[in-house]
Parts: C-alpha cells; sequence; structure tokens
C-alpha cells in the first residue's frame, strides 16, 4: 500500500476527550502509510500549538451557521482542498464536523468516515436528524462503545455502516509517576490528607454539581478529605466555573474544593488521588476513566454509556447511579476507608487497560479499518476500470 492521506475534520482543538483521541492517532499512525492533515471550524485549542510544532498543516473553514451561503462557500473550498491535495480518507468528528465535511467530501475523496463519541444529549431534534442526515454519505460511521453503536441503530442508523474501536490509553505517560505528597504540597495541603478528584472539562453534563453535594456528604464523614476538580470551561461557557464556585459554597465546602483550572500533568495528578472521580450524567466511553484505570486509581464511576464496558463494578472500579449524590458519597467513603480494597481496585483497573484499552490496539484497529475502506472502494472501482 502507498502513503494515503488523511484529512481529519474536527470542530475546535480544545483539550477534551475526542481531542486526546484524535490528537493520539494523529501522532501514532504509521507515517510510512499514512500522511495527516487537520481541517477545524475554529482555530481554538491548546493543540493547535502542537499541531505547529510537528508540521501536521492545519486549515481553518470558519462557519458561523450551516444555514448561510457562507457554509456552502467553505464547504466547496473544502473539496477543491481535498482534490487538490489528494486526500483519499475524510475522517470527521463530532456533530459539526460530520455535518460540514461529510457531504461534500462523500463527491471528492474515495473514503468517507464520520465519528459519533457519545449520545448527543446535547443536540437538538433537528440537529439529530441533520446528523443522521449527513451520515448517510459516509462509507462508515466509527463510534467508541457498544452503547453508542446501539442508540444510533435506535435512532435509525444503517447497522452495516456501523464500526466500534474503543478508546485507547497511552500507557508510558502513566509510568514512572511522582510521590503522592508532591501534588498535596502543591496544593498546601498536609501529606497524607485524603484526596478525591475529578478532571473533565467544565460542561453540564458532567455531573459536576452532584460531586460538590457528594463532597459535603463526605466531609461530614471523612472530615480532613479534599476534593479536586481540574478542568476548564469551553470559551462559550465561561460563566459555569463561577456557577460551580457559588454551588460549592451553597453545599458548604468551599473551603476543601479546589479548582485547578487546566492541568497539562493528568497522569501525575490521578496517580496522586486516592479516589477518582466520573459523575457524568451521560457519556459513551469516557478517557477520564480509562485514564484513570491507567494510573491505578481508584475509580468511582456513574454507570451511563460505555462505562460498563471499561468498569466492571466491584472488580476493576465502583458503578454508581447518575445523579446520586448519596450513592457517589458512599463509594467514596468506602474507598477511603478501605483502601487495601482500594489499592485491589486500583491494579485490577490498571490490568484491564493493559490488556483492552491500550492506544497501540486502537491506533492499529484504525490503521486496519482505513485500509480495509481503501481496498473496499478499489475492488468497487475495478469492473468499470477493465471494461
Amino acid at each position: 500500500m502507498t502513503t494515503a492521506r488523511v484529512l481529519n475534520v474536527v470542530p475546535t482543538l480544545m483539550c477534551g476527550g475526542t481531542e486526546n483521541q484524535f490528537m493520539a492517532l494523529a501522532r501514532t499512525l504509521d507515517r510510512t502509510r499514512f500522511d495527516v492533515e487537520f481541517a477545524c471550524l475554529r482555530r481554538w485549542g491548546g493543540f493547535v500549538e502542537e499541531l505547529e510544532q510537528r508540521n501536521i498543516p492545519l486549515t481553518e473553514y470558519p462557519v458561523p451557521t450551516f444555514r448561510s451561503v457562507t457554509a456552502l462557500a467553505q464547504q466547496a473550498r473544502l473539496a477543491r482542498h481535498i482534490v487538490r491535495r489528494g486526500v483519499q480518507i475524510v475522517h470527521a468528528y463530532n456533530f459539526y464536523g460530520n455535518v460540514f465535511a461529510t457531504p461534500p467530501a462523500r463527491l471528492v475523496a474515495p473514503v468517507t468516515i464520520a465519528s459519533i463519541r457519545d449520545r448527543a444529549p446535547y443536540l437538538t431534534a433537528m440537529q439529530k436528524r441533520v446528523q443522521r442526515y449527513a451520515c448517510q454519505f459516509a462509507d462508515c460511521i466509527l463510534v467508541n462503545a457498544d452503547a453508542v453503536k446501539d442508540w444510533l441503530i435506535g435512532e435509525g442508523y444503517d447497522a452495516s455502516k456501523i464500526s466500534v474501536i474503543r478508546n485507547g490509553v497511552d500507557l508510558s505517560r502513566f509510568d514512572n509517576a511522582p510521590p503522592r505528597a508532591e501534588l498535596r504540597r502543591e496544593l498546601g495541603l498536609p501529606d497524607g490528607t485524603p484526596l478525591v478528584g475529578v478532571i473533565s472539562r467544565l460542561t453540564r453534563l458532567k455531573g459536576l454539581e452532584h460531586f460538590l453535594e457528594a463532597a459535603a456528604m463526605v466531609r461530614a464523614r471523612v472530615p480532613n478529605a479534599r476534593f479536586l476538580i481540574a478542568g476548564e470551561t469551553s470559551p462559550m461557557d465561561r460563566e459555569y466555573l463561577a456557577e460551580l464556585q457559588q454551588y460549592a459554597e451553597r453545599c458548604g465546602v468551599a473551603e476543601s474544593v479546589i479548582f485547578t483550572g487546566l492541568r497539562r500533568d493528568v497522569p501525575a495528578v490521578l496517580s496522586s488521588l486516592d479516589v477518582s472521580v466520573m459523575p457524568s450524567l451521560n457519556e459513551a466511553l469516557s478517557n477520564v476513566v480509562l485514564e484513570s484505570m491507567a494510573a491505578g486509581a481508584p475509580t468511582v464511576a456513574t454507570r451511563v454509556g460505555g462505562t460498563p464496558e471499561a468498569i466492571a463494578d466491584g472488580v476493576t472500579g465502583v458503578l454508581v447511579p447518575p445523579a446520586d449524590s448519596r450513592a457517589l458519597a458512599d463509594a467514596i467513603v468506602h474507598l477511603l476507608h478501605d483502601t487495601r480494597l482500594a489499592t485491589h481496585l486500583g491494579a485490577a483497573a490498571r490490568a484491564r487497560i493493559v490488556d483492552h484499552f491500550s492506544v497501540r490496539r486502537m491506533v492499529r484497529s484504525t490503521e486496519d479499518l482505513y485500509v480495509e475502506l481503501l481496498e473496499r472502494k478499489q475492488r468497487k472501482r475495478l469492473p468499470s476500470a477493465a471494461c
């Protein structure tokens, strides 16, 4: 196989779960087989700088709204770019990437892939219909969990087009973690302080209010416990951080909760937590859950989406119902009190990631999918070429 040019079309380059996955893929694809570039609708986010440092081309296609002549003009510009650059695989991500890129790419690229990585609770009914229509033009719809595949089939998607490749974790990032006391010293906490944390983009579906409610219940039973929330808001939702801080005050835990903002040392933070929490109300397959497991952190997560595909309750972590602050608090306290169980769950979680969720497995599966789709298209062209 000669080198195939892959164009990833993404909404932004913010530091979130989907973004971490497509960046891991871009870093790790076999360069003797695939040449990668990016297109985005907004040149936002910390990964813009990384693409520049790696000399990976990035082209912006600003679209204020899909209901505009500008959107059509930018889609035509994208199609011309695909032809001019000889792009063979267009791989679009999430609602905005799928709707923008999939229809024009189908006209000019040999292979078009749409990625849907959650069950889209934030989309309107109209947006869901628009995405379903756009994805009809894709050769493949790539999802990261069986839960997403099942949801799409229920929504009327063609099951034969859907492929599941689960998220992958770069295990090397979790080797040689610094001493646990180092993070506590940085935060001004005494050594040995029980530390419970959430690492998440700060959005309204992540269940952070329930985490703060649970924190108040935990403090009543473990008075010296402290709580960490690490992550950033999107440029369009800056006020949400202030809302969370105010909610912490109302819950009576403002002095016990530390909002760190975006952390670049996620493996070190996770390795330092006594309990890592994923309180989300809706997920597909959470990168933070997988990274917590890779770090060997005892993990409490809500039983949503694809999370049970990673965590076996009581074996590799603890699952609780979503939006149940009491159950969340009980699980956290149980692990803080039973350190032997917590250590056992953390070790079993790390082993599961090694066996089933490595980034190497994710990348190789994606490379195999790319090759299969290209070869399928080439076979379809052979009869007409022979006439």
